[in-house]
């Protein structure tokens, strides 16, 4: 294994007869990081997910997890994988604590430490409340803290979660990503999801697989920056000024550096679009002439450079610019 990583994958592939399911992928997970795993529907992603949990067999290629092979050391790896599918199959005739104690003995974890494991990751899960309860009575957002207390039973030094959040409300949410961040360092952590957003605050790095392929991998902020050095003719700066909006058209486009001010709204507040050199120093100019003409700044953000737009630029390059499509 590569010194440093706990999920090493080199050209892995799944062929259904010659349809190329994963195309001979390669990517590596960093011990104690939260590496977010992002594709279209179709793109791999699960197939990727399976073979690296020993649900199904590759086709060709290596890969190891925590030290151990998949092909060759599937219940090594097994044992030191705590996995939760997107849809989570759980006995719904069971009470939670029985559940999980059931599933802690079918992981080998002892008697004396089993009750213990279960209080431990309820109460990391907030299932503390529902322990006696029937999991048939458990809504949607209960049995997806129920499958996320379960991949933790064993304390696996590799996660790998497909969709944690499905059927959380937003405080949930948050709470998740709480939970992740306190288990980054003590496990590695893969996680799929489609939240873009929640990749870039919770996730140290991003790997993008498309058609079967990994289309790009980096950390959230290179990306973004991938996306605006593809597609600098289209970032532009969206300016919110409580003012006249012909008025801070004239003043923004004086400025050093500005290429084009577009209005996109007038009222008592406005919107403009900027193209140019949008850099800090042209971001502070902006607020101090603003400010000196005695006008409110309501908004500054740059759109073409987030992460969601450059996934949908990769992903369906013509969706967003057709020169990509090629």
């Amino acid at each position: 294994m590569a010194s440093g990583a706990d999920i090493v994958v080199k050209n892995l592939t799944k062929a259904y007869g010659k349809f190329l399911a994963v195309d001979h992928i390669s990517f590596e997970v960093p011990k104690g990081s939260i590496v977010g795993f992002l594709g279209p529907n179709g793109a791999g992603k699960t197939t990727t997910i399976r073979m690296l949990t020993c649900f199904m067999p590759p086709t060709s290629g290596t890969a190891s997890v925590a030290g151990f092979d998949v092909f060759t050391q599937s219940m090594e790896v097994r044992s030191r994988v705590g996995y939760l599918p997107e849809n989570a199959p759980i006995y719904t005739e069971m009470r939670v604590a029985e559940y999980l104690s059931y599933r802690g003995r079918l992981k080998g974890i002892e008697r004396s430490a089993l009750k213990s494991r279960v209080e431990s990751v309820c109460q990391k899960c907030w299932l503390g409340e529902r322990l006696r309860w029937p999991i048939g009575t458990l809504s949607k957002g209960y049995r997806q803290r129920l499958g996320i207390a379960d991949a933790l039973l064993n304390n696996p030094p590799v996660l790998i979660l497909d969709e944690p959040t499905v059927g959380l409300d937003p405080t949930q949410i948050r709470e998740t990503r709480k939970m992740l961040a306190d288990l980054a360092g003590q496990h590695t952590v893969l996680l799929s999801t489609h939240i873009l957003s929640e990749v870039e605050l919770t996730c140290q790095r991003v790997i993008i697989i498309g058609r079967g392929k990994i289309l790009a991998q980096g950390t959230p902020e290179e990306l973004k920056q991938e996306c605006a050095r593809r597609n600098s003719s289209g970032a532009k700066l969206v300016v919110e000024v409580r003012g006249p909006a012909q008025q801070v058209k004239m003043a923004l486009g004086a400025m050093p550096g500005v290429e084009n001010v577009e209005i996109l709204s007038d009222g008592p507040v406005c919107s403009l679009s900027v193209n140019g050199k949008l850099d800090g120093a042209l971001r502070e100019l902006i607020a101090s002439t603003v400010v000196e003409r005695g006008w409110a700044l309501r908004e500054m953000r740059t759109t073409g450079t987030s992460l969601e737009e450059f996934f949908v630029q990769i992903t369906d390059p013509g969706a967003t610019n057709p020169s990509l499509a090629a």
